[in-house]
């Protein structure tokens, strides 16, 4: 039987409800380039991607030939200007939370892993209160390659490696996207399906699939695991 010693969280669509706040600021930058980004596409292609690889795919498929680095710089520093006057406004924190985090902290190591920018996260957290509830940020700028590339679990879990010692198999990760399952999967650990983002038949290669963190027991995650 493994024993699970930390839990590692996506962000956006785990903690947060940030994904709707995510695609209407895809669309209104892309909207000051002439392309459309379309709901159900965003859901079925680009969901989970960091907001390079993001604008990068929709431009791509949009016809663009070519998208050069510093277009990329400045559709992201857009986005980021326009997520960062809505995060302020209405922060979108998930029902039950911070009662599920809380509770986790009692028993295992926790660490946010997610294709989120940093400030994004670090805003969410610090007008949350929920700060000190993590050991570690994994965030886009910490790897090359994000979601389903396995580098930001693997990044995360060399962190709390280093301050004690800890294996992939004894990590539990909690996703809400196909790209965030593969990636967990591809790193060695285990995979809760969160569907807040998605339907549950979305998230199928996820060991198990729940529907949200609210009133969520992590020991009725393991039992049901078997770990």
């Amino acid at each position: 039987m493994a024993t699970i010693k930390a839990v590692m969280f996506d962000f956006d669509g785990v903690l947060f409800d940030t994904e709707p706040l995510h695609l209407e600021m895809f669309r209104q930058v892309l909207r000051m380039e002439g392309v459309t980004l379309a709901p159900d596409r965003y859901h079925a292609r680009y969901v989970g991607l960091t907001d390079q690889a993001c604008f990068r795919a929709v431009l791509t498929d949009s016809g663009w030939s070519a998208v050069s680095a510093d277009t990329l710089d400045r559709l992201v520093q857009c986005k980021t200007d326009l997520m960062q006057d809505a995060l302020r406004k209405a922060l979108p924190v998930l029902s039950g939370v911070r009662e599920c985090v809380a509770t986790v902290t009692e028993t295992c190591r926790t660490a946010i892993a997610s294709g989120a920018l940093r400030h994004e996260i670090a805003l969410c957290l610090e007008l949350a209160g929920m700060t000190s509830m993590f050991e570690h940020i994994s965030a886009a700028q910490d790897v090359r390659q994000g979601k389903p590339d396995p580098a930001l679990y693997l990044h995360a879990l060399d962190a709390l490696n280093r301050r004690s010692p800890l294996r992939a198999h004894e990590c539990l990760v909690f996703e809400d996207t196909p790209h965030g399952i593969e990636a967990a999967r591809k790193a060695g650990m285990r995979c809760v399906g969160v569907a807040t983002t998605l339907p549950g038949s979305r998230l199928v290669q996820a060991d198990l699939v729940v529907p949200s963190l609210h009133a969520l027991s992590l020991s009725q995650v393991l039992a049901q695991l078997s770990l």
